[in-house]
């Protein structure tokens, strides 16, 4: 995942001068733990708030609650996305502490994205090689399109294929190298035995606390995560410049901070060695040669689902 300064011939790019880059990618192990703790603290709280409203007065008045802690809990995908680069701190460990804690709470196993992740760089909007377009849904009717867009069969998938890694003890995906299958087998059936553990406490308990706060939220925040992902490359060119192939969405404050400001994303792709708190200037210095520049969630939502639509109908 280098840094690209450098586009396809016909798109003339300035690159950044080396100590400006120096600059841009300190990293800082107190900007990472004021993102973490605040993300998680919010998480806390959402989740004593509809804990204590459920206990009290009934499930039904803790959904709204949960709508809200789906969006903040499924969006700890930042937090794994900023500690795979092994950007959020300047410490590799607390990368690696909140880079696992995260992936677990959202069944993403940590160290296959960091794989996947890698080679959606390499290769972004390859369609042979980008694992992402690879896995990608095709969806063949509006209703396909519509379960696309709840996210509910891409996690369907992950999980599917984390119990196949931990059942099978096998790891065919090309993104996998040779030398890394063991390390994914291992890390799916410590996944796998953690969750069956905390399913034998919540029945031995009783208890329904995961469900609620944990569990019913993170299926609900699907419904954001999707979206806010299409956004970031569908429709885009299929070019090697990132200024090119990947879109970056202009949104709300709040929004760039539970999204780790990642909305940027075309600087995030083109300079992948800057933090997530640095890409804010980032973009000041490149905005003039983003190509792709999505105007809020909702417009950008409406314009990616007519893109598919549009590659449906054209076969």
């Amino acid at each position: 995942m280098t840094d690209a300064t450098v586009s396809e011939s016909g798109h003339r790019l300035k690159p950044l001068t080396p100590a400006l880059l120096r600059e841009l990618s300190v990293r800082s192990n107190l900007r990472g733990a004021a993102q973490s703790l605040g993300h998680y603290g919010v998480i806390m709280l959402v989740g004593a708030l509809i804990w204590k409203i459920s206990s009290t007065w009934g499930v039904l008045w803790a959904l709204p609650l949960m709508a809200v802690q789906g969006y903040v809990v499924a969006f700890l995908f930042m937090a794994v996305h900023e500690t795979a680069h092994k950007t959020a701190f300047k410490s590799r460990s607390l990368n690696l502490v909140v880079g696992y804690l995260s992936a677990f709470l959202i069944g993403l196993p940590y160290e296959y994205y960091c794989l996947f992740h890698w080679d959606h760089h390499r290769y972004t909007q390859d369609p042979d090689k980008d694992p992402e377009l690879i896995v990608g849904l095709k969806p063949t009717s509006d209703t396909q399109l519509a379960l696309a867009y709840s996210g509910l069969l891409q996690v369907a998938g992950r999980l599917r294929l984390m119990l196949g890694h931990a059942v099978t003890g096998k790891v065919t995906v090309p993104w996998i190298p040779e030398n890394k299958r063991a390390v994914i087998v291992r890390e799916a059936r410590a996944y796998v035995a953690v969750y069956v553990l905390l399913l034998a406490l919540s029945l031995g308990f009783s208890s329904a606390l995961l469900l609620w706060v944990w569990i019913v939220p993170l299926v609900i925040g699907q419904f954001f995560l999707r979206p806010y992902l299409y956004a970031e490359h569908t429709g885009c060119e299929r070019t090697r410049s990132a200024f090119q192939n990947t879109r970056t969405t202009y949104t709300a404050a709040l929004v760039k901070w539970f999204a780790w400001n990642m909305p940027y994303h075309v600087e995030h792709h083109a300079y992948p060695s800057i933090p997530f708190h640095a890409l804010p200037k980032l973009n000041e210095i490149v905005d003039g040669e983003i190509v792709y520049r999505g105007r809020g969630y909702i417009q950008t939502t409406r314009e990616t689902w007519a893109w598919f639509r549009r590659q449906r109908q054209a076969g």
